[in-house]
């Protein structure tokens, strides 16, 4: 069976996606913070033997370097950087929170980054691997006519400038990347108002990650497949 490794797998997008690749008989790897806690997952777990799950603090370099170490034989055929945090909401240039604006950039932009560095042996051993990270288009510079929202904002934009940066080195390697916009999704994020569901949002996911070419690596593109600017 094929192998994924998907962070942030306790809900929302993150169990939706375990939830999709369960059904498509991949064998999946599903990491969050407090695995005990995360009823859901379990008991997706005790229902399906292709599901194993990980404690991961994707901001601990330590334990993503230790469950690369775990796994250091096994093949990935895909990896998806799912977890990530949104920060303060409702400010404005006058009160940013640099401390906090620090916390988001090193989840939404350092872990992602930790987790390449650490599992490129992994997807170099599948015979073509993807690494996937979920992104948001408000990290679209041409999309950005309303400013503000500069914590978020700029951690999207430097995780899509590292995935870019991935999909030239791994060239050689035979491993695509590829920047994923879930939608306006229905999770504890996205809120209760967002356009779509979570398991909308991740069949479309999954159709890209599959479909993606290596001319596409690199890339940002919508859960609809539809490419977006930088």
């Amino acid at each position: 069976m094929p192998q994924v490794l998907i962070t942030g797998a306790n809900r929302g997008i993150g169990l939706a996606l375990v939830q999709e690749y369960c059904q498509q008989q991949w064998q999946i790897i599903a990491t969050c913070r407090h695995p005990e806690q995360a009823q859901a997952l379990q008991q997706l777990a005790q229902a399906h033997s292709n599901i194993s799950i990980e404690a991961l603090n994707i901001g601990d370099n330590e334990q993503i370097a230790a469950l690369a170490e775990h796994y250091r034989d096994l093949a990935i055929d895909v990896l998806i950087s799912n977890a990530g945090i949104y920060g303060p909401k409702g400010y404005s240039l006058a009160n940013l929170d640099f401390a906090a604006w620090q916390q988001v950039m090193d989840i939404n932009v350092l872990a992602p980054a930790k987790l390449a560095q650490a599992f490129f042996p992994h997807l170099a051993r599948a015979d073509s691997g993807v690494f996937a990270a979920l992104s948001s288009k408000v990290g679209s510079h041409t999309e950005n006519t309303k400013g503000g929202g500069y914590i978020y904002r700029s951690s999207k934009a430097a995780l899509n400038s590292v995935v870019k940066s991935l999909s030239n080195d791994w060239r050689e390697h035979g491993i695509k990347t590829v920047s994923l916009h879930p939608g306006w999704v229905r999770t504890q994020m996205g809120g209760p108002h967002a356009l779509i569901d979570a398991s909308e949002s991740a069949r479309g996911l999954k159709q890209v990650i599959d479909s993606l070419q290596m001319s596409q690596s690199g890339g940002f593109y919508n859960y609809r497949a539809e490419h977006l600017p930088w």
